[in-house]
């Protein structure tokens, strides 16, 4: 913070106070990334006490994910055209206020639309987070400490949602607080996000306003689209790509798409206009951004449910499981910040890339041919999770910095906002395509396994074999349970692992900037990016 305040180069219009606005900067960010998972470990008790449906609980955690992804481009792009600070501004009160409203739910519907609510102020505050700290900060090593900070909070922010969530969910019992500890996980980010569009006058400068510019034909069609492609997706996971509603969502946002694509041709001031994707350096970068999640994604997913299903962690144990990625992630986004003023993005995130996708095939090592429950918990831990964590940590350290680094460079200053826009919504659309992706695989390999148990357990009783007790037959199936879960969640990491291979060899085809480019400013063209 003391180097970014030090900063003496500023570009015209950027704040004095750099490190107080990178604070805030990355308390959003934070705080809408996290509240993606915050909810999870809670389900059970929101769904006790609204008495919610299994069929709709899942909403809960879908609708912030389906309003936040379908709303990026639009939001990005609204940053742009009326100020990139107020729209950040906007984001945090709505977003702020949502979370009360969730907090204070009576009922599943007030809960659903708020949760809904959350999405669009996160889609608001996310993309003109990362367009402040462009138009903010200095090309050259600020920008880069900056763009780390932003993607530790970003890469971390899964982990500590799981951690809190746990945290806060059993307060209520903890220190009698008279409220439930579900409720908590939501109206914590009612005064955090409240507080901090306060400051943001103080800290942020606000960039240009090109009012009457917004195309509106192209944030219907955009919007509802990837809304379509979205929802598909993540219906697929759940219910299958051959599913009646997945395949006509996906086909209507397809459709959708096209109609975005032949409007943006034609209209003057297009929401998402062609120059953003023309460059090859920052085009490679949307791609792997868009692979990277999706195989990510898969291991707090998976190894979330193993280490609570299958090694009998609490909630909060399995949090604290995940303190490792959090440090190594935040120390590998430093070194990578320092390691960008030397060293080619090429090499630090396909390195990065290699490292992650190696992590992820340790997954799809873990042992499922064994007896369970785990007995030897912290030996499994070390010996079967531990060193792949932080493998996988400081992978992804190396590769969000310096990705989202050339996602945005060069940039022209009005596009800066729908150019932070289309990473999020490459970063939400590839983790819902990944989590669908490995469900489908796992789902598979779990539905055969039981079919060939089954088909075992009928021969044998057939056979006239041994009969088990019920508190035998119990066991025997409480183990079989839990290795055929482990087998299909190894095949999902070892797909998992495949995309972050893409990834990694879409980094080192096609990114091909140099180092010394990212230290340069202006708008692209200024200087030449091959």
């Amino acid at each position: 913070m003391t180097d970014l305040k030090q900063a003496e180069v500023r570009a015209p219009g950027q704040h004095r106070h750099l490190g107080w606005a990178l604070v805030l900067i990355s308390v959003a960010q934070l705080m809408v990334v996290l509240d993606g998972t915050i909810v999870n470990i809670a389900l059970p008790y929101i769904q006790s006490d609204l008495q919610i449906s299994d069929a709709n609980l899942r909403w809960i955690v879908t609708g912030y994910a389906l309003a936040f992804g379908s709303l990026l481009l639009l939001g990005g792009r609204l940053g742009d055209l009326y100020g990139r600070r107020r729209i950040f501004m906007i984001g945090l009160v709505v977003f702020g206020v949502a979370s009360l409203l969730g907090g204070l739910a009576g009922n599943e519907g007030l809960l659903l639309a708020a949760r809904g609510l959350q999405g669009l102020g996160a889609a608001l505050a996310s993309p003109a987070a990362l367009a402040l700290i462009t138009t903010t900060f200095p090309a050259g090593p600020a920008r880069n400490r900056a763009f780390a900070v932003y993607a530790a909070m970003s890469g971390v922010g899964a982990a500590v949602g799981l951690l809190l969530g746990g945290w806060l969910t059993g307060l209520d019992s903890v220190f009698g607080l008279g409220v439930e500890g579900w409720r908590l996980t939501l109206l914590i980010n009612t005064p955090i996000g409240i507080v901090t569009a306060l400051l943001a006058p103080r800290f942020l400068a606000e960039s240009e306003s090109h009012p009457g510019e917004l195309d509106l034909p192209g944030a219907v069609t955009g919007t509802l689209g990837v809304l379509g492609i979205v929802y598909g997706i993540s219906r697929a996971g759940t219910d299958g790509w051959g599913d009646t509603w997945t395949v006509a969502s996906l086909a209507a946002g397809l459709v959708l798409v096209a109609a975005f694509l032949a409007v943006e041709r034609r209209i003057a001031h297009p929401l998402l206009p062609v120059r953003v994707f023309v460059n090859r350096t920052r085009a490679a970068s949307f791609v792997a951004m868009f692979f990277a999640p999706a195989a990510m994604f898969a291991m707090f997913f998976y190894l979330s449910q193993y280490i609570q299903t299958v090694m009998g962690y609490s909630p909060i144990q399995a949090g604290v499981a995940f303190l490792p990625f959090c440090v190594g992630l935040v120390a590998a986004a430093g070194l990578a910040s320092n390691l960008a003023n030397r060293m080619d993005p090429r090499y630090l995130a396909g390195a990065g890339t290699l490292l992650a996708a190696g992590a992820l095939y340790g997954f799809s090592r873990l042992p499922y041919d064994t007896t369970f429950p785990v007995t030897d918990v912290q030996g499994s831990y070390l010996g079967n999770v531990f060193p792949f964590i932080v493998m996988m940590s400081v992978g992804m350290g190396l590769t969000f910095v310096p990705l989202t680094l050339t996602a945005v460079h060069h940039l022209r200053s009005e596009d800066s906002g729908i150019g932070s826009g289309v990473l999020n919504t490459m970063q939400q659309v590839g983790g819902a395509l990944g989590l669908s992706l490995l469900g489908t695989i796992a789902t598979q390999t779990i539905n055969d396994r039981v079919h060939q148990l089954s088909a075992a357990a009928q021969q044998a009783m057939a056979g006239g074999g041994q009969q088990m007790s019920e508190a035998q037959q119990k066991a025997a199936q409480a183990v079989a349970s839990h290795q055929i879960f482990t087998e299909g969640a190894t095949d999902a990491f070892l797909l998992g692992a495949g995309l972050m291979l893409v990834a990694s060899l879409v980094t080192w085809v096609f990114l091909n900037v140099k180092h010394q480019e990212l230290a340069t400013d202006g708008p692209e063209g200024a200087v030449h990016v091959g």
